[in-house]
């Protein structure tokens, strides 16, 4: 085990023990705050029913399709905006204006157009995440230095060739940590829109939860989340991005 690896297991080790003795001997009782053996007890028992499961996988597969539709649509008008100056005049302002407005704040337009249903939600994970990867593209296309796209002219690169020779490459690092980013974003808003209305998902998992003021099982939902963000964002972009930085030389 390497010195950093034994850090981060002691540091993990220290906060789990504070939490258990706040929870033993804090002001809050054992039923407002449990502690980290009564909420992998109730992970267990969600892992053992099935109801943790299921609310994984609904969760997952709105999320796929929302961070997916979000993404595409993201870089085409990052790509846009970095290119195009009229597009740019046009659609930059309104994107940088919305892209720091709560995702909670487009549910009640969601459920006003679509009613309760998936479209809701799907609707609000996707207005979530397009401004951030859009504006993460269009920075990274912006920063191409411009001596490279001349000298590749310069050697004939021109249309389709430029882009997959040139810009494509120069512009990947950053738009992969906007789309690391908006990963992120994606989970927030999943989770503020499934926890709203009973849906399925780990929000519905949190949401019978409260209602039924078992704190372990929101607890659990919330342990699951943590779980499953830097999990798949460290398995799938993380490893894309360490791989392109190696491979081109930026580590």
């Amino acid at each position: 085990m390497t010195r950093q690896t034994l850090t981060r297991a002691a540091a993990l080790f220290g906060v789990l023990t504070i939490w258990q003795l706040v929870a033993w001997f804090g002001p809050l009782p054992p039923h407002v705050l449990p502690g980290p053996a009564a909420v992998l007890a109730s992970m267990q028992s969600g892992f053992a029913d099935g109801t943790l499961v299921d609310g994984i996988l609904v969760s997952l597969r709105r999320l796929a399709l929302g961070y997916g539709v979000s993404s595409a649509a993201g870089v085409c008008l990052g790509v846009a905006m970095g290119r195009s100056k009229t597009v740019e005049h046009l659609l930059g302002t309104i994107v940088a204006g919305l892209q720091p407005l709560p995702s909670i704040c487009w549910m009640p337009l969601a459920l006003i157009w679509f009613g309760l249903n998936e479209k809701a939600i799907l609707f609000v994970v996707v207005l979530a995440t397009l401004g951030t990867v859009a504006l993460s593209v269009r920075d990274a296309v912006l920063g191409i230095p411009k001596l490279w796209i001349r000298a590749a002219t310069n050697m004939g690169l021109r249309g389709v060739r430029l882009w997959w020779r040139v810009l494509v490459p120069a512009a990947l690092p950053g738009t992969l940590t906007g789309l690391r980013i908006g990963w992120s974003y994606a989970w927030r808003a999943l989770m503020a829109g499934e926890l709203l209305f009973v849906a399925g998902g780990l929000g519905q998992v949190m949401h019978v939860g409260r209602a039924l003021n078992d704190m372990a099982r929101v607890m659990a939902g919330m342990g699951a989340l943590v779980v499953l963000g830097p999990l798949f964002d460290s398995v799938l972009l993380g490893s894309v991005e360490q791989r392109m930085r190696r491979k081109w030389g930026l580590v």
